[in-house]
């Protein structure tokens, strides 16, 4: 059989509401639950049955019994996972795949049943359901680290912290290091924290998002930043040069003298050059005027 014939498995939507007897909306998962629990149960001989049709025959009405009489199965499953906070119509989508795929490869002559074969398809696709969408553990890749992932899921007690005597041990009966056992056990004790805070207007309350967050890292606080520099050398130096040496004087003593804004007055700088103050003054706007212009090549 070819991978499209596991798809086809699937019933149709109406001829699940059908076969199930749903008489609301099929969105109703309690509704859904209810009635695979109502459907019987394959006899062995129904199933060997059904199960050479499928072989031999490609027969896909047969294949479809199968599955719709093992659907209770995946829902008996799918309840010991909820643990995990993952929706559990979710859970039981993702265990009817391994059903189907569990019934494409069924073989009658193994003298297996077919709900003992299919548990092992149906955890594996809710385990890695479970692997790839679970908000706190997303890391267990490996064969061991998804052994121990499960098995240390199902020996904790609720989300209490381990004590060192069960780590050991459940290290023991795991065969591996006490320090994966703790590494792993700390990401299953941790709790999911929202980005974005209350809705209320709460001043004791915040998110982290306000703190992640930075100004200066942000695209336009950077150019602005980078641009800032370059007037406070390249520009600054260029409109400088432009200056006679009095007038240069007069600006580096009265503005660049010191970080404080604190540079010398105008009467301090009269003094100097046997001008009035007013004289000063009026040498300060002209060049300030002038420095202006040379800067707005570097805006």
């Amino acid at each position: 059989m070819t991978h499209s014939t596991t798809s086809s498995l699937a019933p149709t939507s109406n001829s699940t509401a059908l076969a199930l007897g749903f008489s609301g909306s099929l969105g109703n998962l309690d509704a859904y639950i209810s009635a695979v629990n109502r459907l019987p149960m394959l006899t062995h001989e129904e199933e060997i049955r059904l199960a050479t049709d499928l072989r031999d025959k490609n027969d896909l009405s047969a294949a479809q019994q199968m599955v719709m009489s093992h659907l209770r199965l995946v829902v008996s499953i799918a309840r010991g996972y909820l643990g995990y906070g993952l929706p559990h119509a979710d859970l039981i989508q993702e265990g009817n795949i391994g059903l189907m795929k569990a019934v494409k490869r069924f073989d009658p002559d193994q003298g297996v049943r077919l709900v003992s074969y299919a548990m092992h398809w149906i955890k594996a696709e809710m385990h890695e359901y479970i692997l790839k969408n679970w908000r706190l553990v997303k890391v267990a890749t490996t064969k061991a680290q998804r052994k121990l992932f499960f098995n240390l899921r199902s020996h904790k007690e609720g989300l209490d912290s381990m004590s060192q005597s069960q780590i050991d041990a459940l290290a023991k009966t795991l065969n591996v290091k006490r320090e994966e056992v703790i590494e792993m056990e700390t990401r299953l004790s941790g709790r999911d924290i929202a980005l974005d805070g209350p809705s209320d207007d709460d001043d004791e309350k915040f998110s982290p998002i306000a703190y992640l967050s930075s100004d200066s890292t942000e695209p336009g606080k950077v150019l602005e930043a980078q641009h800032y520099d370059r007037l406070q050398t390249t520009g600054l130096s260029t409109a400088l040069e432009k200056l006679d040496e009095r007038s240069r004087r007069i600006i580096e003593a009265r503005w660049l003298a010191n970080d404080d804004g604190s540079g010398a007055t105008l009467h301090e700088l009269a003094a100097e050059f046997s001008v009035s103050a007013e004289r000063i003054r009026q040498i300060e706007s002209a060049a300030l005027k002038k420095m202006k212009g040379s800067l707005a090549a570097f805006a």
